[in-house]
């Protein structure tokens, strides 16, 4: 997993190359809405991608983390189908649905069944290396949803220059990076982070959570601001220093979110003593995104060596995708 996120600019650099050389097919119809399809590490990407360019996709995207598909799906609806194993039974069951509503299929995927289909019925598809966990593949398969979207004119930028930026910027400052993660790995030591977030930066905060899950083996939640601040602050009426609190800052955090993150804190202080602020570097929300994603896996991999425990182990998933064979 080390070697992994060590990659991360790797994966990206290699997967924009992968995504320039595909060839995508023509389409016909108008595209009104988008559906993106996919779970855990292979889901990420599209609730990431969706904030990243809410201000210049021409349609509204929507992700889709279940097994049923929205019933607004129809033959305008572009559906990208996104499984890194290309096995994965959910997104399976939601692209056999969005078939039966005509829809217009797109895949990301390493191979599996979802890539034999994809050949088959002639859906446009990009391929990524596979034989990575989901998880730390995030790097390989995010880059292709921006060309997707691209090809099919929801978006007018390709957003490389971003990723070339950004890519720059983290291995500038990976030394950096990797000792702010160590110090935050000791302050997250022993306790349960609760993450905090501007809302327009939800999917970096869902990514944290993911991987303190599935790496670190620790149980956490998070919330998006000001969301938060009409339900969950009233909660913090007990001390606990069980409760470690990370916020997620961005310079570009709308100003009224940020003075609700002042005032948040001087609530937390009274119930925690752990309060860990993560400000993002870069210039576009996508390259923000990027840093606080690589910084987050940072610390789950961390945390999980000071642990000592096996970071890539994920039996009790292995274990109920075997209980559902049996259906």
């Amino acid at each position: 997993m080390k070697n992994l996120i060590e990659d991360f600019t790797k994966h990206i650099a290699e997967s924009i190359k992968i995504s320039n050389v595909t060839s995508l097919g023509p389409f016909n119809s108008k595209i009104e809405n988008v559906l993106i399809c996919g779970l855990g590490g292979s889901g990420i990407g599209g609730s990431i991608i969706s904030q990243v360019v809410t201000q210049d996709a021409s349609c509204s995207i929507t992700i889709n983390k279940d097994y049923k598909i929205p019933a607004f799906v129809n033959e305008n609806t572009l559906v990208i189908c996104c499984s890194y194993s290309g096995n994965t039974e959910e997104s399976l069951e939601m692209l056999e649905q969005a078939e039966a509503k005509n829809a217009i299929i797109a895949c990301v995927t390493s191979g599996g069944k979802l890539m034999e289909i994809a050949q088959e019925k002639n859906y446009n598809h990009i391929v990524i290396p596979g034989g990575h966990p989901p998880r730390a593949a995030f790097g390989l398969a995010f880059p292709p949803l921006f060309f997707i979207l691209k090809h099919y004119n929801i978006i007018v930028e390709d957003y490389v220059a971003q990723f070339n930026t950004a890519v720059n910027t983290i291995n500038s400052e990976e030394e950096n990076m990797i000792a702010e993660a160590k110090a935050i790995t000791d302050k997250l030591m022993g306790k349960i982070p609760v993450i905090y977030v501007d809302a327009n930066y939800e999917g970096v905060a869902i990514r944290f959570r993911q991987q303190i899950n599935e790496n670190s083996k620790m149980l956490c939640w998070h919330h998006v601001i000001p969301e938060m601040n009409h339900n969950e602050l009233v909660g913090w009426t007990t001390k606990d220093d069980n409760l470690a609190v990370v916020i997620f800052r961005n310079d570009d955090d709308y100003f009224r979110t940020q003075k609700r993150m002042e005032v948040n804190k001087t609530v937390f202080e009274k119930y925690t003593s752990t309060i860990i602020e993560i400000y993002s570097k870069g210039n576009s929300r996508l390259e923000k995104a990027l840093y606080l994603v690589h910084l987050g896996d940072w610390i789950s991999y961390l945390i999980a060596e000071k642990k000592g425990i096996d970071v890539t182990e994920v039996d009790v998933i292995t274990h109920l995708k075997n209980e559902l064979a049996k259906i």
